[in-house]
């Protein structure tokens, strides 16, 4: 019998909590010994948010309207402590939230266009995850549609509801083979060698990738033989039904030495019966994500004109079915927009767009000016639309309340929510205060940032400071819940997080900023937003902490490198050498993000690279990086662990087992990121001497 675990918290309470002392108990034994007393909160009371409620802590995505409107499917994830992984099954509930009832174990539920079925993905034979069906009547049959070697992807119903599209990876054969003499009878021979010809050939959580590449294939929705309808050695992006079936829209480059084209793709479709493939757009520069209109007269695509910047924001455009007429109708709306979906009469397309730390709704239409749908400082996006365009539903949060699916009225903007998936392990909980703030940066810079402070917060105190450093660089902090920063506030920390120059969400001209220039100003932006939190008075300036992942590991380690301000630093999954990360990442695009190939000429990947630093370095400095990093690999980090253990500066290598890029996948590794950083912290913290008064 299924047993969904929020039917079953109580059970589990015990058991969270002895888990959660296990691992604190782990890792206060692999700290070295503090020598200084913390100068976070050494206890926290009764209602601040623990550590361990985070094995008790829920995730709702990909919510779903009933073609009538009536009913909503989504996605409800958990914490599987026993195996160490999340899990998701479907829920469906009315329109108005109420029959909110566990469906089936699977994921990314999609209703057919008559409303009779679901099609979801789920466990299957003969591995991995397949493609389901389950049908909405009181006999609630499932069956499962496909058996494929490969997992299928971005499942999506034909608009007569015969067929299901899906993207999977089709292995590639070994591009070079060897015949060896016969080995003799009972022989132990080393196995095969791994042969790569492809410039990319491995990718982060997924390994090497052998040669595959993404297709697309049709299958009968009632189950069948597959049918794949791309092939070639090219990817090719999801794909969109036309209107009518008879065409997938999808992007991809399928062009000679594709690989080896940098930013480039195009629009292309597929006819589903015969396979022809025509393509819709020609310029130089990256198209994607089609998505035709009601009619099938046009097409609706974002994409930007080639250039060398290393950050350009999307345009939103349509164009003809042919590929005519194309025109932008929205621009500088963030990094891309999400969930472009159609206005049912065809005047215009409703999309998800995020800036300056929030999301929301907007509608761009086909002859017009943009406006925004719903306002709000939230994190906002709808994920479906009824067919009369009058209601949607998707996902809401900001910096008090985690995700929950909510209602959209899509005339007046109006928000509803419908869920409450956290509101039981929330209960009595008291929260961090998050403030945000704007301040002036080198260049007349203008840089947004957040403050969570602890609860109980008490102005005439002196709390530690955390400035928490994002990815990309071109990532953006945002407004959402952040159950890692609320903890950590918990704990006694006053947590400042901003978006320095770089980032996403503030259009082009900001983000290109660091253009040839990372790291560089985006430096002086952080120091400026730490210089902004201590001229309030209640951060003690002598225990100031700092920490990133990923781009916020290459700041990290590029900020000890620059000053000593900080009592001690963590620099996670980190880029530290560039000369020697380019041609060793998952990719061969970093390349390109300089002025010159590092053969030709190394000084830009030197002036930039954090090791190059290193001489400076007084801070402590901790590196945790998963094993299995392919984005950020592994190697970074020990470049720089071993460069400061040459300086006996107090540092430590945390290597995470069972993590592709970041360190917290896997819950208990979310949970020892947290206590190893706070430990970390904790045992660097500066005491101030005692004066003769006792003060």
């Amino acid at each position: 019998m299924n047993r969904h675990p929020s039917t079953v918290r109580s059970e589990r309470r015990g058991a969270t909590r002895a888990i959660a002392v296990r691992i604190a108990t782990c890792a206060a034994l692999g700290a070295m010994v503090a020598t200084a007393a913390p100068t976070a909160a050494a206890a926290q009371t009764d209602n601040h948010l623990q550590l361990e409620q985070y094995l008790d802590w829920e995730w709702v995505g990909g919510p779903e309207l009933s073609p009538d409107g009536s009913q909503v499917v989504y996605t409800r994830s958990w914490v599987d402590k026993v195996n160490d992984r999340r899990e998701s099954s479907v829920w469906i509930m009315q329109a108005d939230g109420s029959r909110n009832r566990f469906l089936v174990d699977g994921s990314s539920p999609s209703w057919s266009p008559d409303g009779t079925r679901i099609a979801y993905t789920a466990a299957g034979e003969p591995d991995g995850s397949q493609i389901w069906v389950r049908w909405m009547d009181a006999e609630g049959a499932t069956t499962q549609i496909t058996r494929v070697e490969n997992s299928p992807s971005s499942i999506a119903w034909s608009p007569d509801g015969t067929r299901i599209s899906f993207s999977m990876s089709v292995d590639g054969d070994s591009p070079w083979r060897v015949t060896l003499p016969k080995k003799p009878d009972g022989a132990k021979w080393t196995g095969e060698p791994k042969v790569v010809d492809q410039l990319n050939f491995r990718r982060d959580r997924q390994g090497y990738t052998d040669g595959g590449f993404s297709h697309l294939f049709v299958v009968p929705a009632e189950g069948g033989t597959p049918r794949q309808l791309t092939d070639g050695d090219w990817n090719h992006g999801n794909g969109t039904w036309a209107p009518d079936g008879s065409e997938l829209y999808f992007s991809g480059l399928r062009a000679e030495e594709a690989d080896y084209q940098w930013r480039e793709s195009d629009i292309y479709a597929v006819n589903t019966n015969t396979g022809a493939i025509r393509t819709l757009t020609e310029r130089s520069g990256p198209d994607g994500a089609p998505v035709p209109s009601p009619s099938g007269q046009l097409v609706a695509y974002q994409g930007y004109d080639m250039s060398d910047d290393t950050y350009i924001e999307n345009g939103l455009y349509v164009m003809n079915r042919d590929g005519s007429n194309p025109r932008r109708i929205a621009g500088e709306l963030g990094r891309s927009v999400a969930n472009v979906t159609w206005a049912p009469d065809n005047s215009g397309v409703y999309f998800n767009a995020s800036m300056k730390g929030n999301r929301n709704v907007w509608f761009a239409p086909v002859n017009g000016q943009p406006r925004q749908v719903t306002t709000g400082n939230h994190m906002l996006g709808f994920n479906s639309m009824d067919r009369a365009g009058r209601v949607m539903v998707g996902v809401r949060e900001d910096s008090w309340n985690p995700e929950d699916i909510v209602r959209v009225d899509a005339r007046n903007g109006n928000v509803t929510q419908l869920t409450h998936v956290n509101a039981d392990v929330l209960a009595g909980v008291k929260l961090g205060e998050v403030e945000e703030i704007w301040y002036k940066s080198v260049g007349d810079f203008d840089i947004q940032g957040w403050i969570i402070k602890p609860p109980d917060f008490d102005a005439t105190r002196e709390y530690p400071l955390m400035l928490a450093i994002h990815g990309g660089p071109h990532g953006m902090y945002d407004v959402g819940f952040n159950f890692g920063w609320q903890e950590h506030a918990a704990n006694g920390y006053v947590v400042l997080y901003t978006n320095p120059r770089g980032s996403s969400g503030y259009g082009s001209q900001f983000g290109n900023a660091i253009k040839n220039a990372y790291p560089g100003q985006d430096f002086d932006d952080l120091m400026k937003g730490v210089d902004e939190v201590l001229s309030m008075g209640y951060v003690d300036e002598d225990n100031m902490f700092v920490y990133g992942c990923s781009g916020g590991g290459v700041l990290t380690s590029w900020i000890v490198g620059h000053t000593d301000r900080f009592a001690a630093a963590s620099a996670n999954c980190p880029v530290t050498n560039w000369l020697s990360f380019v041609g060793t990442t998952d990719g061969a695009s970093w390349y390109y993000n300089f002025e010159n190939l590092p053969w030709e000429d190394p000084t830009e990947h030197l002036r930039r690279s954090p090791l190059m630093y290193v001489g400076n370095v007084t801070t402590p400095t901790m590196l945790m990086t998963g094993e299995g990093d392919l984005r950020t690999p592994m190697p970074q980090t020990e470049e720089f662990y071993r460069a400061l253990k040459i300086l006996k500066v107090p540092t430590v290598m945390v290597r995470f087992q069972d993590e592709w890029h970041g360190t917290s996948s896997k819950p208990s590794n979310f949970l020892r990121t947290q206590l190893y950083l706070r430990g970390w912290f904790d045992q660097h913290a500066r005491v101030r001497p005692v004066t003769e008064d006792g003060m």
